[in-house]
Order: C-alpha cells, then sequence, then structure tokens
C-alpha cells in the first residue's frame, strides 16, 4: 500500500501522522478544511529518512467570542516541520517515525511524537503513536520526562525558536487508527485523535469538539492526486486535496515529445574513398560560411544557433547557444551528431562549447571516431562519458567568423499570468511582461513590466510585527499596492570570461522592484570541480513604491497614518562573498557571508536538492548580527525554494523554468539585492557535475 496523507499533509491518517515515509524526492502540495480551519502544507521528502514541511494554517471565527487584541478576525499561523524515520517497515517490523511537528513558529501546533505503522496483507494498515505537547493535550497517560514549559500564549511573538528544551516534555498521550484500502482507488480510514484543539475549540471557541474519533473515505484520482472526505471530533465535515510529485517521474510518464535525433553518419575509410579524407577543403574561401549553413540546418529545429565556428583539418570548434532544450548533454548531443553530418571526413576531433550569456561556459571534446563506433553499442552513454573530456573554454580557433546573422542585435520578450502576495491569500494577479535584447555578445538589456487586474490588498489585517531595522523589505506591501504599473527590473548587464576559471558580471539599472542601483559579481568555477568562490559588491538606493523610475518615498514609520509623514531614502553598500560546493547525487551547498540591506551583517546557509530533469528544492537560513529585538517577530530570515522545469509539466522541450520562493515572515533582517543572472547558476548547467546528471539524454 502506498503512503497516504493526513489532515497536515504528511504521511499520516486523519488528522494523526503515522510512521510512513514518501519514496525519496516526493513533493506534495496539500489543502484541507473543516469547520474554521484552512490548512495549506508544502511537504519533501528530502532524502529516504529525512523530510521537512511548511505549513500555513487559517483559523476564522477568531475573535467571535473573545476579542483579538490585534484586532484579528481570522488568525494566520505558519509552522515547520521536520521528520525522521528511524526504522523502515520490514515482514516482522514496523515503519518507525520520529517527528517535530511546528519546530520553527509561535508554537500554536507544536508537537512532537513516536509512531509507528504496520502493513498487514496487501489492505491493511495500523498506526499506533506516543504523542507530547499539541498530540497530548487530550487524555494524556503519563508524564514520563519532566515538565512542559511555556505554551502558546506566551512564545507567540518569539517565533523561529527552537525551543528545544519543551521537546517531548510534559503530558504524553496514545493516539492511534487504522486504514483500509478497498481497492486501487478508495480506501477508508479511522482514527482516536489526542488533538484536544485548545485554543481554536476551548479558547476561541471556534468550533465544537464532541469526540476523539474521527473517519474519513479517500479517492486516489490517477497517479498523482487524492481527494477525501471525513467526519471529525463529532462535529465538522472535512475536505482534503493531496497531489503528490515525483520529480524523476512525468505527470502520466509521457516523455519529452520533442523532434528526434538525426542520426550519426559514418565516414568511409580512407582506403575506400581517399579523396573524402583530403584535406585541401580547408583553403576553400568559402568553406566556413557553406559548412555553417548547413550545420544551422540540423541544429535550427532544437533551437541551437551558432555563436562561432572554425576549424583546421582535423579539428573543429563550434560555439553554440542552447535555448530551448532543457538537458545540457542531450544539446551536446545532438550538435555532436550534426558535425558528424557536415563536417569533411578528416576532421576527428569535436569541440563543443555551450555559451551562456555572451560567456563561454566550458568546453566538451570528444572523438569523431567514438561517435561513430559508439551510436548503435550497448551502453553507449557510459562509454562515450569515459572517452570525454571536459576543460576551460579558453580561445576561439583562429577563423571564426562571429555570431549566426540575426543573433546580435536581437530582441525576444514574453507576456504571462502572474501573481503577488503581500500576505497570506492576500495579493493581486495580473500580466508580468519580460523582454531583452541582446546588444553584443556578453551584452544584455532586459527589462520586467507588471500589470495588475485584480487584487484584494483591503481585507489584509495588519499588526506591528516589531523589529527596529530600516525597513529595506517590510514595506514591499506598499510597493504592492501603489504600484498597480510597475517596472519591476530595467537594467543594463555585462557578462564576461576574462579568464581561466573566472567569470565576472556587471549590471546596472533598476535591479528589482524595491532596489536600484549597481551590482558587480566574480566568481572562480573550475569547469570540473566541485568547489567555486565568489565575490559581489552593491551601491544600491531604495526606488518609490509606485513601481516608475524615482527613488525614495513617503512613509508612516509606525503603519498607524497615511503615508507622509517621513520622506525614506536608503543608500547602501553591500556585498558577499560566497561558497558552492556539489556534494554529489544533487545535493548543494552555498554559504554566503557578508552585509546585508539593513547594514547587519552575517550569513546565509542554503542547502538544495536537485534533480536530473531540474527540478529543485531547497531551504536557507540567515543569521546576521541583528538583535531579536531589532529583528522583530520571526528573529531570523528563513526559507524554502522551489524550481519546477517547464518541460516536466509540458513534455515538450523547454528551458523555462517556475520558481517560487516562500518565507514564513518577510523582514528586514538578512535581506539582500535580488539581482537577476547571479554567475553560478548561470554556467554550472554547462560544467561536468551538472552534465553528468542527465548524461543518459546525450543520445537522445
Amino acid at each position: 500500500m502506498k503512503p497516504s496523507l493526513s489532515f497536515s499533509g504528511v504521511p499520516g491518517l486523519i488528522d494523526m501522522p503515522s510512521g510512513e515515509a514518501l519514496p525519496d524526492g516526493n513533493f506534495v502540495i496539500s489543502a484541507s478544511r473543516f469547520g474554521p480551519i484552512s490548512r495549506g502544507t508544502i511537504h519533501f521528502q528530502i532524502t529516504p529518512w529525512l523530510s521537512a514541511s511548511y505549513r500555513l494554517q487559517n483559523t476564522s471565527k477568531w475573535d467571535d467570542v473573545l476579542p483579538d487584541p490585534s484586532g484579528y478576525t481570522s488568525y494566520n499561523d505558519r509552522s515547520f516541520d521536520l521528520r525522521l524515520r528511524l526504522l523502515e517497515e520490514g515482514a516482522w517490523t514496523p515503519a518507525i517515525t520520529l517527528g517535530l511537528q511546528d519546530v520553527l513558529g509561535t508554537g500554536l501546533n507544536a508537537a512532537e511524537y513516536l509512531v509507528a505503522t504496520k502493513t498487514f496483507g496487501e489492505r491493511l494498515k495500523v498506526t499506533g503513536g506516543l504523542g507530547w505537547g499539541r498530540l497530548a493535550s487530550y487524555n494524556p497517560v503519563a508524564t514520563p520526562f519532566g515538565e512542559r514549559g511555556p505554551g502558546f500564549d506566551s512564545i507567540r511573538d518569539r517565533g523561529s525558536e527552537l525551543n528545544a528544551g519543551n521537546w517531548f516534555k510534559g503530558d504524553m498521550a496514545v493516539f492511534g487508527g487504522l486504514e483500509y484500502q478497498i481497492n486501487d482507488r478508495w480506501s477508508v480510514k479511522a482514527e482516536y485523535s489526542t488533538d484536544a484543539y485548545a485554543t481554536e475549540a476551548g479558547l476561541r471557541q471556534t468550533f465544537e469538539r464532541r469526540t476523539p474519533f474521527n473517519f474519513g473515505a479517500e479517492y486516489r484520482w490517477g497517479d498523482f492526486t487524492t481527494i477525501g472526505l471525513y467526519s471529525l471530533y463529532g462535529s465538522e465535515i472535512g475536505l482534503s486535496f493531496n497531489m503528490v510529485m515525483d520529480p524523476k517521474r512525468r505527470p502520466g510518464s509521457i516523455g519529452i515529445l520533442g523532434s528526434g535525433p538525426v542520426p550519426v553518419v559514418a565516414r568511409p575509410s580512407p582506403a575506400a574513398d581517399p579523396e573524402a579524407w583530403d584535406k585541401g577543403w580547408v583553403t576553400q574561401g568559402d568553406a566556413n560560411p557553406l559548412l555553417r549553413k548547413n550545420l544551422a540546418r540540423y541544429l535550427g529545429p532544437d533551437g541551437i544557433s551558432i555563436e562561432d565556428f572554425a576549424y583546421t583539418a582535423d579539428r573543429v570548434q563550434i560555439r553554440i547557444r542552447n535555448s530551448k532544450i532543457d538537458a545540457p548533454s542531450q544539446a551536446i548531443g545532438r550538435t555532436a551528431r550534426a558535425l558528424s553530418i557536415v563536417m569533411p571526413a578528416s576532421v576527428e576531433t569535436f569541440e563543443i562549447v555551450p555559451v551562456v550569456r555572451g560567456m563561454a561556459a566550458s568546453k566538451v571534446t570528444l572523438r569523431r571516431s567514438d561517435l561513430e563506433r559508439l551510436e548503435h553499442t550497448p551502453n553507449n552513454g557510459q562509454v562515450l562519458r569515459e572517452r570525454i573530456t571536459f576543460a576551460d573554454a579558453g580561445a576561439m580557433i583562429p577563423g571564426g567568423l562571429g555570431p549566426d546573422a540575426g543573433l546580435y542585435p536581437k530582441f525576444r520578450w514574453r507576456a504571462i499570468p502572474a501573481y503577488r502576495i503581500s500576505a497570506p491569500a492576500r495579493g493581486d494577479i495580473g500580466l508580468r511582461g519580460t523582454a531583452s535584447y541582446d546588444i553584443a555578445p556578453g551584452w544584455i538589456v532586459s527589462g520586467t513590466a507588471y500589470q495588475r487586474l485584480a487584487e484584494n490588498f483591503d481585507k489584509i489585517t495588519f499588526r506591528d510585527k516589531g523589529g527596529t531595522l530600516d525597513p529595506v523589505r517590510s514595506d514591499s506591501r506598499k510597493y504592492y499596492e501603489d504600484g498597480g504599473f510597475a517596472v519591476e527590473r530595467l537594467t543594463l548587464a555585462w557578462y564576461a570570461h576574462p579568464a581561466e576559471n573566472i567569470y565576472s558580471r556587471v549590471t546596472f539599472g533598476y535591479l528589482e522592484r524595491m532596489h536600484g542601483g549597481i551590482s558587480g559579481e566574480v566568481l572562480w568555477k573550475p569547469v570540473n570541480g566541485r568547489l567555486a568562490l565568489g565575490a559581489e559588491v552593491n551601491f544600491t538606493r531604495q526606488r518609490d513604491t509606485d513601481g516608475l523610475f524615482g527613488f525614495g518615498y513617503m512613509r508612516d514609520p509606525d503603519d498607524s497614518g497615511p503615508l507622509g509623514e517621513v520622506f525614506y531614502e536608503r543608500e547602501t553598500v553591500t556585498g558577499h562573498v560566497s561558497a558552492y560546493y556539489d556534494f554529489g547525487n544533487g545535493y548543494l551547498g552555498q554559504l554566503d557571508v557578508g552585509r546585508y540591506l539593513a547594514g547587519d551583517v552575517g550569513a546565509t546557509l542554503t542547502l538544495d536538492r536537485e534533480f536530473a530533469n531540474g527540478w529543485k528544492v531547497g531551504a536557507f537560513a540567515t543569521f546576521t548580527d541583528a538583535s531579536k529585538e531589532e529583528f522583530g517577530e520571526g528573529s531570523f530570515d528563513k526559507g524554502l525554494r522551489l524550481t519546477i522545469p517547464m518541460n516536466w509539466l509540458l513534455s515538450r522541450p523547454s528551458r523555462q523554468q517556475f520558481s517560487e520562493t516562500i518565507r514564513p515572515l518577510q523582514r528586514d533582517g538578512g535581506a539582500r539585492v535580488d539581482v537577476e543572472g547571479r554567475l553560478y547558476q548561470s554556467l554550472r548547467d554547462y560544467h561536468q557535475e551538472r552534465v553528468d546528471d542527465q548524461w543518459d539524454r546525450v543520445w537522445r
């Protein structure tokens, strides 16, 4: 039986967790509601034994009985969970998981549990567990490890503290339940819940909790989606929707529906056709334009353009720009196939140099004879990989004629539906247009504009979240509200590859929605190395909230009256030194140390898991010299980030991605300038580790 999910979007029964874990790498988007309580959860199985969740819970009717001093009519609470699988289910042993619920948050949902689940036959699962904290708020049976410290009411303003001294302290309760799978689509559940909903059902009286027993039925729709209907606590009907996505598997198991590869054309032997091997073709004046015209005919359908092309009698170097194929290895393979068809027989060595933002990212060298010999042999991908080399691109072979006609200058644009969120379930929707103008190799003018179509800002209730740092991010809602039409970015950028393993970027203009100025970056990144080092310096001024071209704005520092009390204008210098490391198997680490927009100094640690097809899920945390009082609610900056390649959804070749960063709370501490086109992420697609991740597509 596959693991099923609870109302909280983690492996579980209905409102209680289970001992199961999802398959490695699975990603869940979950939404549920019963009575006044709505939950939205993102859950990710980081490794086979570790998973994490980010959850937003909204409780309506919050002030119906007891007025809230902050003016809330409904209450939004954010929480973060960790689950550690201690034992995988075996023939005689259950799956056992240890969980920390709301480990970073206000503590409203704080709980710890140890839970086991065992499958009997092919249809029945039995779950039993021990709960502490919130999961022991009903009918506790013991207090085995000492008393628990302060609860929700005393720590709600100290969000993001681990409060580890309370873990597994206080009352302990026993919960459990059953799940029975009727057929491949339908299953039923029953559980005994030890969550008393002391705040929601007790203090706030938002619903009536009559019984600890919950019952439900779930329907699995396709391979990814489950819908559930439940009876909860004897008084409420609940609904849930769970979408489980496997980054390693596309919806419906559909492959990428693009054009097929052209066959490798093998050369005749020198003895059979000595004229084909004659090297006199090199001296022909029209050879270069004729050969590249024929190459473009094969590469064009795959979205590959020629940045430069030159050769000797036995070697060819082609510099390519790939605008369509998501897998770097596939772009390299398609280019090698085209060279085998077009180049004269005397050319044995192929050098393929991918170019990104005008920078030569790497040089992949392979022998034509290997390509001819291996095309139809077993395990040809691995054998070919053993025979190629990666190196710094270096200088171009003399004799190149430069980029294809139409590459420079070149204008590109698109417009897509978009959204902006300024508070949970509050924000606007609109259209976002992006445009770029490639002036010359490495020189790019680009911009993004947003036009609002609808919004619900008037329904936002704000309260003072504390903090005394300059409002470099906490005023973001003013930017959303005031800028119905906004020029979000408008920059001139220069990218270069000045020396071996060294890359550089300078970006000038309106760098992001809130800040403009100049940003400079340099990166040391060997093509075949796991470690990269970088440095960035920015000089910025804060922009006007109207979304146009001015700097500075009128603001009310207390957020208690109309704007206009203070003219706020901030200039600042920020900068970071950064280390990047590829741990292998898709795990990436990044450490940034330096000065942030609000003047605080500290470090940001980021950990990502990246899959071969471009999916990426990560988490970050920033700790600076800003005190908790200076930072305000949340204590420190942290969040999750997600990237989904569009070809995973569309099943057609595309290099477009959907990316989103999720923060429990946006404050001013630990804030960096959001510069587009930073070097490490721009380049690493064509460096050895990343190409190797997708090397199995080189022959496709």
